[in-house]
């Protein structure tokens, strides 16, 4: 039976041992050459991506494997032709496929149609890969996750709903720090809670950022202005502006947390230079890790 990861749900069952698996491929005890030999991953790209496109394309080469980048303008479903058909067809050639798409909808309509796995590298409703990379870096600089409390603060986007849920079930607390009107997906939340009170941590989203960073082990933000969003910049803007991640707001944090973001950032919008490029800041061993991530997942799904 073909196994999807549309949602950080479908890890919960095997999250630890993917998280020890990129960890062990990481530092060489687990040997990559040859692991996918044959094996094809197609990636479909509606929206550009440097670290998904060359994780996933550099993964499958490692392993022994053959990345396919496709774009719209690469396939037919830019000329009309149903992601139900695409899905059909490309199962006929391919192991799996990855795909970074703007509608949650449409990665359910191909995972449906598809016979091989697929597996989700972006979506308007979450973000599952860049979630493992994220717990991977906080299992690698902590040591490990439960009784860790990472502070999200910004927009509650596809990465924070997905933060929500794998923070809740490898037992880390988090708190989400969003405006009103910017909260993460509901549904999400709720099942966040429920999964973290089965496993004896704290799951919650708040207002107040400062509230959200204090005694925080971890600090995490993204861009307030995700692609296809760009007519709400100004506006946007002016509500984040006091959810950027600085010096000041820091200070209420650990004085040995680490600070995160999935990148690419917008400098002086919601982190400043000092913060990335500073001693706490662990963005750039965080992009790596999407690599090691990528690479586990590959070896999970693809038979």
């Amino acid at each position: 039976m073909k196994r999807d990861i549309i949602s950080v749900r479908d890890l919960e069952s095997d999250l630890d041992q993917i998280l020890s698996m990129a960890l062990d491929l990481k530092s060489g005890k687990l040997k990559k050459e040859n692991a996918l030999k044959g094996k094809t991953l197609a990636m479909i790209f509606e929206k550009p991506s440097t670290r998904t496109r060359v994780s996933f394309e550099v993964g499958m080469a490692q392993l022994g494997g053959h990345a396919l980048y496709l774009s719209p303008r690469d396939l037919q479903i830019g000329r009309g032709e149903t992601i139900a058909d695409t899905a059909k067809v490309l199962s006929r050639y391919v192991d799996a496929i990855m795909y970074r798409a703007f509608s949650h909808e449409m990665m359910i309509e191909l995972a449906r149609n598809a016979t091989v796995p697929v597996i989700n590298g972006l979506d308007d409703l979450e973000h599952p890969c860049q979630i493992v990379a994220d717990l991977l870096t906080v299992k690698e600089k902590k040591g490990k996750l439960k009784g860790i409390k990472m502070a999200y603060v910004g927009d509650g986007n596809n990465v924070c709903n997905s933060l929500l849920l794998g923070a809740a079930i490898v037992g880390m607390d988090f708190v989400a720090a969003c405006p009103d009107g910017y909260k993460p997906n509901e549904k999400i939340v709720a099942d966040a809670i429920s999964i973290a009170k089965r496993n004896k941590c704290i799951s919650m989203v708040i207002s107040d950022p400062h509230d959200a960073v204090k005694n925080a082990d971890v600090v995490y933000t993204d861009v307030w202005t995700s692609m296809g969003q760009e007519k709400e910049a100004e506006e946007r803007e002016k509500v984040f502006a006091p959810y950027q991640i600085n010096s000041k707001l820091l200070a209420n944090a650990k004085d040995d947390c680490i600070v995160m973001h999935c990148l690419p950032a917008h400098r002086g919008h919601e982190i400043t230079d000092e913060v990335i490029d500073g001693d706490q800041s662990v963005v750039f061993d965080q992009a790596e890790n999407r690599l090691h991530a990528q690479q586990a997942i590959l070896l999970r799904v693809i038979r």
